[in-house]
């Protein structure tokens, strides 16, 4: 199937009002994405929010795939009982209870065969954003299991490190290689938000949280006390800093001149953690620096609402 360039670039374009918009998050993996989807929620004057699913990841905090993904599941039920919302709830699918198995084959789950349908509804000029902050598998399987959503929706993903890093280990592109390929190579419009070297320099610390955040409503104490428990479990010593990392790709969507971005020629995700470069393929977004200050303003004060 050819890409047509120009109706791809148009969809890169940021959008100017209110969208559409699913969330695809690994919740339970770290305590970014619970401010990502909350910042998400809580944008509704932009945001219309269609659906949230749960995304696959394994470490520490998970046995296995499944775990991680189940885990994530009951995590975004959480905040949303903390938010108050728990009308939200019908939105919520669970998602892969594994990698995909190769770069040809859909792992399919209600978030999945979800997303497939949905976005079917939407045209080229009037596309579903794809607000993605996992391992892409959820997403990349749908793009299998439909392909002609490519032309129908814009993803905004965290993933990757950026181009200048030495090596593109990171977490969430390292769990399914086969799912970003799957990403970067299909011609889908695609906002890239790389780690290392880039929204790395996105974090906050413990004084400015209980400054910003504490006291404000019950999600706020409850991001203030997680996010310093894991600070101080990963190690942090008493000037620890947290990297929150999944807010940016939210941020994007948002008015605010939160970042800077520029065309690219789609990199290839390859198999021995490097990018390979084409200079014939086509064009995504790429985030290469995140205003800092500005963004924590505007996340502190939307989530002390």
């Amino acid at each position: 199937m050819s890409i047509d360039n120009l109706a791809l670039l148009k969809r890169l374009e940021k959008p100017s009002g209110p969208v559409d918009v699913v969330i695809d998050t690994d919740t339970y993996n770290e305590i970014d994405d619970q401010y990502a989807l909350a910042y998400l929620i809580k944008s509704d004057h932009k945001l219309k929010l269609k659906g949230i699913y749960a995304a696959p990841f394994l470490n520490v905090r998970a046995e296995n795939v499944r775990q991680g993904m189940e885990k994530s599941y009951q995590e975004i039920l959480n905040i949303l009982s903390l938010m108050g919302r728990r009308d939200l709830e019908p939105l919520v699918y669970k998602g892969s209870d594994r990698y995909l198995p190769s770069e040809t084959e859909p792992v399919r789950s209600p978030a999945a065969e979800h997303l497939a349908k949905l976005a079917m509804g939407y045209s080229a000029d009037r596309p579903l954003y794809v607000v993605a902050i996992g391992a892409i598998t959820n997403v990349a399987s749908a793009l299998l299991i439909e392909p002609a959503i490519r032309e129908r929706i814009v993803l905004v993903w965290l993933g990757g490190n950026a181009y200048h890093w030495p090596d593109n280990k990171e977490f969430n592109l390292l769990q399914d290689v086969a799912a970003a390929r799957i990403v970067f190579g299909c011609g889908v419009a695609l906002v890239q938000l790389p780690c290392a070297g880039v929204v790395s320099a996105f974090t906050t610390s413990g004084p400015e949280l209980e400054h910003w955040l504490r006291g404000k409503n019950a999600l706020c104490d409850y991001l203030v006390d997680y996010t310093t428990s894991q600070a101080l479990e990963d190690g942090g010593g008493p000037c620890w800093t947290r990297t929150i990392w999944d807010v940016t790709a939210v941020a994007w969507l948002l008015d605010g001149e939160f970042m800077l971005d520029r065309l690219e020629h789609s990199p290839i995700p390859e198999y021995d953690d490097r990018y390979a470069f084409d200079n014939t393929r086509h064009f995504i977004r790429y985030v290469y620096h995140i205003r800092r200050d500005r963004l924590f303003e505007d996340l502190f004060r939307t989530l002390a609402k």
